[in-house]
């Protein structure tokens, strides 16, 4: 699929295509000045405009705030530029984007943009020949982990005396999680303070936690963070995505992403982590004493910039290795491409019989 998308595979021999997927680029950014209300400087948000603006599209799917619960995602269809100030910001949960395609092939739509996580983009590409569309951009943004809305409040409820006056919450790169207020108060909390020991293992559900696609790889342009040490990190993967940047023309300021601290250390630790959670979340063994001050240390001298991101994705392919060894063995050879075994083995994860697809196998499922 990266191949039919931009054109070629991932190439390992090039930096940082193993961990992050095919690309032109990679830009840490910021607008100026940065969109009021957006999740972080506003670039997604701002792309999505400048399509609409210039009559590069028709129409952008993406998401918007529920009525009646502002973390709740609802599907939308904007036609017109103003409409995507009602989408800024970070939803959580689950929404069925791709249904919006009916309605836009009803209305005679044959040139949008969908702003997607993975596992939509995926079920769009897998679909895209289909759909008789004149233009497709697809702007993606990264994703590890998502759960339903409900179980996302009793996240707030467990950080917060004031779950319902919470309006903005982000999993910083400076390993801190922000939450801002409606009276306009910020608090920063250390990721070693959050009391995951209290939430359900079933938080995640496992198609997220054995998800091996952080980075968004099948968009024409990825729009994060992970990367971006207090900036936005967007990845270019090819033309289109191009396109999409050269809308902001000054709007946007570019600089190279950084990168900083070794991530092998504290990976080899969520390792341990995984295993010894026995399938539910990965949580440090370490006296609550210390913990303030690890988390005053980590943005110090943890991985930062890109190497923060690459830790990031180690993690993630850890994760789905462990979780189907231990609850769905069966279909690890189906569900491990051959580029995560190559991450994790540095960390003694290698496959064993069964695992992986005979030669054979490969060969016939390419050719079909």
């Amino acid at each position: 699929m990266e191949a039919s998308v931009h054109g070629r595979a991932r190439d390992a021999a090039k930096p940082d295509e193993l961990f992050f997927g095919p690309f032109r680029r990679m830009v840490r950014a910021a607008l100026t000045p940065p969109l009021e209300g957006a999740q972080w400087t506003g670039i997604t948000t701002r792309i999505a405009e400048r399509l609409l603006e210039t009559g590069a599209v028709d129409a952008v799917l993406t998401m918007a705030p529920d009525p009646n619960d502002h973390w709740r995602p609802m599907p939308v269809i904007v036609t017109k530029a103003e409409g995507m100030k009602e989408c800024r910001g970070m939803r959580m949960g689950y929404a069925p984007l791709l249904a919006l395609l009916e309605p836009v092939a009803e209305r005679g739509f044959k040139r949008i943009a969908v702003i997607g996580i993975p596992c939509q983009v995926y079920a769009l590409r897998a679909i895209e020949a289909q759909l008789g569309l004149e233009k497709l951009f697809v702007i993606g943004t990264p994703c590890s982990d998502n759960t339903t809305t409900e179980r996302f409040h009793e996240f707030l409820d467990l950080i917060s005396d004031e779950p319902a006056n919470i309006t903005y919450l982000e999993f910083r790169a400076d390993y801190h999680v922000e939450i801002r207020y409606s009276d306009g108060r910020v608090k920063a909390i250390p990721f070693l303070m959050l009391p995951l020991s209290k939430l359900p293992n079933d938080f995640f559900p496992m198609t997220c936690r054995t998800c091996v696609d952080y980075t968004n790889v099948l968009a024409d342009i990825t729009v994060g963070y992970m990367g971006g040490e207090g900036r936005q990190w967007l990845i270019v993967r090819n033309t289109r995505g191009e396109e999409l940047l050269s809308l902001l023309g000054d709007e946007v300021s570019l600089a190279v992403p950084g990168s900083a601290g070794k991530r092998q250390g504290p990976v080899k630790g969520f390792l341990g982590n995984v295993e010894r959670a026995a399938g539910g979340l990965p949580l440090r063994a370490m006296p609550n004493w210390l913990r303030p001050i690890v988390g005053w240390l980590m943005p110090k001298v943890g991985p930062r910039g890109l190497e923060f991101a690459r830790a990031r994705v180690e993690m993630k392919a850890i994760e789905t290795v462990l979780h189907l060894r231990r609850e769905h063995a069966a279909k690890i050879k189906h569900m491990v491409p051959a580029h995560i075994w190559t991450l994790v083995a540095p960390y003694g994860l290698v496959p064993v019989q069964g695992e992986t697809k005979s030669a054979r196998a490969s060969s016939e499922s390419a050719s079909t």
